[in-house]
């Protein structure tokens, strides 16, 4: 079987989690093109969904490290107060598994990695990929994917043969999670929004949002 990796507490003796948001760079063309949206309008709105997720994530700041990697250099987000890297190359498994190791090797006691296409995305759920005592918890989208991951132990493994971008993703995490001989756990499902439906929904729950904010809620 193969090593697990499991650096814990090992280097720095961070007691801490690191919570990593997974982010493109907001160039036209590049991101959000299932939309059916121009592209300097699909960017604007990637980059309003990465914006949204770190607020979110910076309600943490108290609980956890926080980080915001992103595929390429780029200066958007300056306005939050959280580290930065570059993803690297190599496929999703590859870039997950990259940054889970990365943040374990470094001491953390935990790694939560989220994406930024859950801009909705409750607290809560990301409070249960924190708090799960198993060596893997997923937290998935309706569509089959997952909208975070969160590792105590990694193994090389634990991303092959996962098809990316499908509804088996979530599906073949788990199965390859489980050959690797590590615990996991499922938390509350999510939705990512890709299409235009997806978008729809987003618009609705801003406007719950800002009726709950300003008390209007009927």
């Amino acid at each position: 079987m193969p090593h697990t990796l499991n650096f814990g507490h090992t280097r720095h003796n961070c007691l801490l989690p690191l919570i990593i948001i997974f982010a493109k760079a907001p160039r036209p063309g590049y991101v959000k093109t299932r939309l059916g949206l121009e592209p300097e309008t699909a960017a604007l709105i990637h980059a309003d969904f990465v914006r949204h997720t770190l607020q979110t994530v910076c309600q943490f700041h108290e609980e956890a490290e926080l980080e915001l990697s992103v595929d390429v250099p780029c200066p958007s987000w300056q306005e939050f107060s959280v580290r930065r890297s570059v993803q690297g190359e190599g496929d999703l498994g590859v870039r997950l598994y990259r940054a889970l190791e990365r943040g374990l090797s470094e001491g953390y006691s935990k790694v939560v990695i989220l994406g930024s296409d859950s801009p909705t995305l409750p607290a809560e759920h990301i409070r249960f990929l924190l708090t799960s005592d198993a060596d893997v918890v997923l937290g998935p989208t309706v569509d089959g994917g997952y909208y975070g991951i969160a590792c105590r132990k990694v193994m090389p493994p634990m991303f092959q043969g996962v098809r990316w971008s499908t509804a088996n993703a979530l599906r073949d995490t788990i199965v390859s999670v489980g050959r690797c001989g590590l615990s996991y756990a499922i938390g509350p499902e999510w939705f990512d929004i890709d299409r235009p439906e997806d978008l729809m929904r987003w618009h609705n729950d801003r406007s719950q949002i800002r009726k709950r904010a300003t008390g209007k809620q009927p």
